[in-house]
This record gives C-alpha cells, sequence and structure tokens, in this order.
C-alpha cells in the first residue's frame, strides 16, 4: 500500500473506538501531564501557530543546520555473524548528537529544544536493532509466553497516586479524542483523556480491540512494559545516544532521518499529523492516526519508522540537563548510559525516561519532535495510545 494512500476511513482503530462524549473521563492530571509535559511545558502556542508561513528549508537554513556538527565516523559495517530475526546491524562509531538553534525550517525551529543542546561528540559500539517498532503480534507472543499483566491492566494503589480518590483508582490508560471544534492548544485536556479500561488490547477502552493489526506497533505501554518483552526476547532498550546513531542512518546534521526537507519531491516520509492540530488529520502522509509499521523508506541503516508513528522508550533517566554535562568534558563520551536520577524541572517530582522519534500526533503547529536529535520524556509508569518501543541486541548476547 503506498504511504501516499488515504487510508484512514479503513484505520480499524478509527472505526472500533468508543464515542469520546461516553467515556468516562478520571480526574488524574498528574498522571496525564507526566505523560505529555513534552509538549506543553516547552510550547509557545501563539509562536508555534507562525509557522504555517515560513517557508520551506533552503540552502541557508541548510547551512544553519549543520552548523555544530562533524562528520560521523562510522565502524567497520560488517555485521559480526547473522543477522537475530527482524533486526539489523547497526555499526556504531562517533557523531555528533543533539539538535541546533532554532532556524527558519517550515516544520520545526521555533520550539525552544534546549534540552538537546548543545551538540556534543559521542562514540557508541555497534548492536543490532529491531527493524520496526514493536508490533502487537510480537507483544502478544510474549504475554502469551509468560502471562505478563501491563501496567495499564493493573488497578493502581494509593501509593501509585497519591491523593487521587479511591473511586477513580481504575485500570486504564490515556488516549488521544480529538475535538470537535478548534480548541486553545495550552488547554491539552481538550483532547487527552484518561479511559477506564484502556490497555494495549483494547487501545480506546472496552469497546475497541485490535483484530487485524497485528503489524501495528503495541502502545499503551510504560517503562517497566517494554523493558519486561526486551529481557524476555534477549535484547534490551536501546540508550539515548544508540538511539540517534541508529536515527540519523550514517548522516551528520540534518534535521530529519532521511535528510533535509520533511517531503522531498512532495513525498511524505513519516507517519504524522497533518490538517489542524488537534481536531483534523487529514492523512495527507496516507493515515490519519496510527500507521503499520514500515509504511514508509526506512533510513539508511534499514530502520524503519524512527521518526513519527508512535514515541519510542529509550533506557535512559531524562534529565533536561544531561547534555550540558556531557559538553563539559570537550571530549567524545563513550558509550554514555544517561544521568544516574531523573530530573525534570518543570515537574522535578515526577520519574521520567527518555522518549525519542515523535508520534503520529507531532505537528508543526504544537511538536516537531519527529526531527532528529530532539527529545522527549515520560513518567515511567504512563503510558497512551502513541507510545510504543523498539529492542537492540548487543553482540554475543545469547537469545533466551
Amino acid at each position: 500500500m503506498s504511504p501516499n494512500q488515504t487510508v484512514h476511513k479503513n484505520n480499524p482503530l478509527r472505526l472500533k473506538h468508543n464515542n469520546p462524549g461516553k467515556v468516562v473521563l478520571l480526574l488524574l492530571p498528574i498522571l496525564i501531564l507526566g505523560v505529555i509535559s513534552y509538549w506543553i511545558t516547552d510550547k509557545n502556542p501563539q509562536e508555534t501557530a507562525k509557522q504555517k508561513t515560513l517557508i520551506s528549508v533552503g540552502k541557508s537554513a541548510q547551512a544553519s543546520i549543520a552548523k555544530g556538527f562533524a562528520p560521523t565516523i562510522s565502524n567497520p559495517t560488517t555485521p559480526p555473524g547473522t543477522a537475530p530475526d527482524g533486526m539489523v546491524w547497526v555499526p556504531g562509531g562517533t557523531f555528533s548528537m543533539g539538535a541546533t538553534d532554532p532556524t527558519t525550517l517550515q516544520d520545526g525551529g521555533q520550539e525552544p529544544m534546549n534540552d538537546a543542546r548543545p551538540v556534543h561528540r559521542v562514540y557508541v559500539d555497534g548492536f543490532w536493532m529491531d527493524k520496526t517498532e514493536v508490533t502487537n503480534a510480537e507483544f502478544r507472543k510474549f504475554v502469551e509466553a509468560t502471562g505478563y499483566v501491563t501496567t495499564a491492566e493493573k488497578k493502581p494503589t494509593p501509593e501509585d497516586l497519591p491523593g487521587v480518590p479511591a473511586d477513580q483508582l481504575v485500570a486504564g490508560s490515556i488516549v488521544f479524542f480529538p475535538p470537535q471544534q478548534q480548541v486553545q492548544l495550552s488547554d491539552y485536556r481538550q483532547w487527552w483523556r484518561f479511559v477506564p479500561g484502556a490497555n494495549w488490547k483494547h487501545p480506546f477502552g472496552p469497546g475497541s480491540d485490535i483484530k487485524g493489526m497485528d503489524n501495528y506497533p503495541v502502545v499503551h505501554v510504560t517503562y517497566a512494559d517494554a523493558e519486561a518483552y526486551a529481557k524476555w526476547a534477549g535484547k534490551r532498550l536501546p540508550t539515548e545516544a544508540e538511539w540517534e546513531f541508529a536515527a540519523r542512518g550514517g548522516f551528520s546534521g540534518k534535521p530529519y532521518v532521511w535528510g533535509d526537507q520533511l517531503t522531498p519531491d512532495g513525498k511524505w516520509m513519516a507517519n504524522i499529523f497533518e490538517g489542524h492540530f488537534p481536531e483534523s488529520d487529514d492523512a495527507a502522509d496516507g493515515y490519519a492516526g496510527i500507521a503499520p509499521v514500515a509504511q514508509y523508506p526506512a533510513n539508511g541503516y534499514g530502520l524503519y519508522d524512527m521518526a513519527g508513528n508512535v514515541w519510542e522508550w529509550c533506557h535512559d533517566w531524562y534529565r533536561a540537563d544531561y547534555y550540558r554535562q556531557l559538553a563539559m568534558t570537550n571530549d567524545v563520551t563513550n558509550n554514555p548510559q544517561g544521568p544516574d536520577t531523573s530530573n525534570d524541572p518543570n515537574e522535578p517530582g515526577l520519574q521520567k525516561r527518555v522518549q525519542r522519534g515523535g508520534s503520529f500526533l507531532c505537528t508543526n503547529q504544537y511538536c516537531t519532535r519527529y526531527m532528529v536529535g530532539t527529545r522527549g520524556k515520560g513518567e515511567i509508569n504512563s503510558s497512551t495510545n502513541h507510545i510504543g518501543f523498539r529492542c537492540i541486541k548487543s553482540p554475543g548476547t545469547q537469545s533466551p
């Protein structure tokens, strides 16, 4: 199926979800805020609304994007043996990690991505990486083999969510529902809802399912869920540095996984949000909402969907100042594992891990973190219908 073919009318998630007006909204502002804070705490909606009028990237913009970046120096590219099923070899090497100052890009650059600065040099060893995000079919095999129950399927305790009334402590997850009219972008409650019974098997709640969606990314997974799957599969979650090296695909300083322009020759390269956010995704890229994996061209290492579709959990704790700490050494950082603790100055009480790649909800009107080098963050016990993951495997690691 062509990624430019409009298929949103046939998207199972669009057809089978509950009526948003009938969904019970629990008052869990802390939970919701912890999931989407990488949008609302870093954005100026009035400023980013102006981006629609900005010109497409040109030669001057390309020059400014590359500022601060040095060439990527890859290790020898010969894989150490036969590729594990569904994985590709990422050679590792030394590269420039992070994002540059705002530019006149049509689709990004106006938001203050200060946590992705300064650009700094990093070395990572080679590794195997899943070609795609982990799918519903793959996650089902894990659940059937182990009896694993995801966080969203468990009733939270008062210790998990202090201050929340006891009658609101029910199993569920956070779901995006487009509002019926234009809303203020400063009020995320207009499109995010905590839905009782929503989980990886029921992405919009009890009245929905994932029949016919084996090849879609699994969603509604917390960090612990992703880590549990990875351990069972004999793999692990990528560090943030490993993830970015893989996403760049050998490029240095490019704003997108695939190069300099969002839509080269008019072709959509990722599943993001087109139309007017949040009420109307016009599916110009082929999908309104989540898409099956591998519907767009792979990057230079053969990896699919390293931008858009669903956010991907990384191993690292999130700290807004971590890149500044690394850059102060004025040296190449060898295989960084992330900081020892989490610290988001906007929400210092929440424990967060890094998320990368953006999702089908990212848009130049509100969130441009499908741009390679930018960072996301998520509270470790929270899940939504736009967060998934993929795994990596170090050479020599034995399968279970």
